[in-house]
């Protein structure tokens, strides 16, 4: 396939994406989606990249509907030229009256108009909306698929790109219509909300799967479902230091750039304290570092930050640390997948935290075999650009059988750094350990760590102790003696 050439943009933010550079030019594409699902918005997306050389071809809104409804979406269709073929447009009755033509000649009327408008605009963006209006003008099936198959082709002769909207019915599907295309999609919902998915793409690869679309007060914007490649930035894999000489040691250094590190515990233990001590060390070695809020407020999260002496403040204004509060309930996984994107590709962002993976699960909308796939994808996309991943992850037991990660969690991660209460002379005390390092040794044995005014500390390693990881742990002797 040919993906070198000139492309032709579909207008519509992240559908040029999903489409390798936009439409092919001088081809024909079809829109499918039952009423409300954005067809007619994307279309005039699609008018308003060259808007002095496209002609609207309306079969079902009236002209003057059709520009206030644009205005309403701050498009300014001034410059398109609107053919208004709509069964009650005043100019089209008064040629063609409905009840006194038969279908076909009606069918051939409507042919000579759009001819016409063509001859004498020779625009280089065509879009009719809806095509299958077409279909009670013909008196079978067979004549509809024949004229609207002519009706494209000399759309096509005239080297115009051609985008044409189509609404299946029960009764009445679209699916023939497939065959006169190029290229067709199809808008819909699913449980992650507005989806836009290619089914069919000539002469060129095309992003495959189903892509969040969302609209908006100003038009459509289309969030592409995120594929993992394998490493495309180069990178330092050195060993980023967390900023306290203890846990450098429970690391066996720090935490390797360009890896995954879940930090896990129960709540209130101390995960996103320690989140954000890692990255103030980071803001310290250069970079720009982002923390994704799911689970509590920009401002709860700076004000217990700056009370235990981690400059959140500081580093924001210095533009190394941004922190982004996300709403679950609003934002797809794919809406949020871009947004990553876009700090990482765009601003450069060097360290990325998650807190927490609870709040990232409610904009799954899913089952748990969703959440293991997308936050999969999203890993290995910030592995494969060399950025440093922080997992917020909270697990429910307080005490008890010890739970490193929550479910079917611990495979993404290249280091597992947990935390966990203790209960010692009737106090409750907390511990961090590590579990796991892929790319080094680490330290055994568990510390003591207290969140203090001045900041995270850690104690000596708790090797006079046994069942710390069940919450209850009890002094032994020492075997030496």
């Amino acid at each position: 396939m040919d993906e070198t050439g000139e492309r032709c943009s579909t207008g519509v933010p992240g559908l040029d994406q999903v489409l390798h550079g936009g439409f092919v030019p001088g081809r024909s594409y079809m829109v499918s989606g039952r009423p409300g699902t954005g067809k007619t918005i994307l279309g005039m997306h699609f008018l308003l990249e060259d808007p002095e050389n496209a002609l609207y071809v309306a079969f079902e809104e009236r002209e003057k509907d059709i520009r206030a409804n644009a205005a309403a979406l701050g498009f300014d269709l001034g410059d398109v030229t609107i053919l208004d073929l709509s069964p009650d447009a005043e100019s089209f009755q008064s040629r063609m009256h409905y009840d006194v033509f038969e279908p076909p000649d009606v069918e051939e009327d409507i042919t000579q108009h759009v001819v016409e408008a063509v001859d004498d605009l020779r625009p280089t963006r065509v879009f009719v909306d809806p095509l299958t209006q077409l279909r009670y003008f013909a008196p079978d099936d067979y004549q509809f698929r024949t004229e609207v198959a002519g009706f494209m082709s000399y759309l096509k002769d005239s080297d115009a790109t051609v985008v044409f909207t189509t609404q299946p019915m029960p009764n009445m599907p679209d699916a023939d219509l497939e065959f006169i295309c190029d290229g067709s999609m199809d808008l819909g919902y699913a449980a992650k909300g507005r989806t836009l998915t290619v089914t069919k793409f000539r002469g060129s690869g095309f992003q495959g799967g189903i892509h969040t679309m969302r609209i908006t007060s100003s038009g459509i914007a289309v969030y592409p479902e995120l594929v993992p490649t394998v490493r495309s930035r180069e990178f330092d894999a050195d060993t980023m230091s967390t900023g306290i000489s203890e846990m450098d040691s429970l690391l066996n250094g720090g935490i390797e750039r360009g890896t995954v590190t879940v930090i896990s515990g129960p709540s209130g233990v101390g995960k996103t304290t320690t989140g954000s001590q890692l990255m103030s060390a980071a803001a310290e070695h250069g970079g720009r570092s982002v923390i994704y809020m799911f689970e509590e407020s920009t401002d709860t999260f700076t004000h217990r930050s700056e009370s235990i002496g981690i400059p959140v403040r500081e580093m924001m204004d210095a533009g190394t640390l941004d922190v982004v509060e996300v709403e679950p309930l609003a934002v797809s996984s794919d809406e949020f997948a871009y947004m990553v994107r876009e700090e990482v590709e765009e601003k450069g962002t060097k360290v990325v935290m998650i807190d927490g993976i609870s709040g990232y699960r409610l904009s799954i909308r899913g089952d748990d075999d969703e959440l293991v796939r997308e936050l999969h994808a999203l890993c290995r996309y910030l592995r494969g650009m060399g950025v440093t991943t922080l997992l917020v992850d909270d697990v429910a037991p307080i005490t008890g059988d010890f739970q490193p990660t929550s479910e079917r969690i611990s495979y993404l991660g290249d280091n597992i750094l947990f935390l966990r209460y203790l209960e010692l002379h009737g106090e409750i005390n907390r511990a961090m350990g590590v579990l796991k390092m892929r790319t080094s040794d680490f330290e055994r044995t568990l510390r003591e760590f207290e969140i203090r005014s001045d900041g995270l500390h850690l104690g000596d390693p708790l090797t006079g102790l046994q069942g710390v990881l069940t919450g209850t742990p009890e002094y032994v002797e020492d075997r030496g003696e």
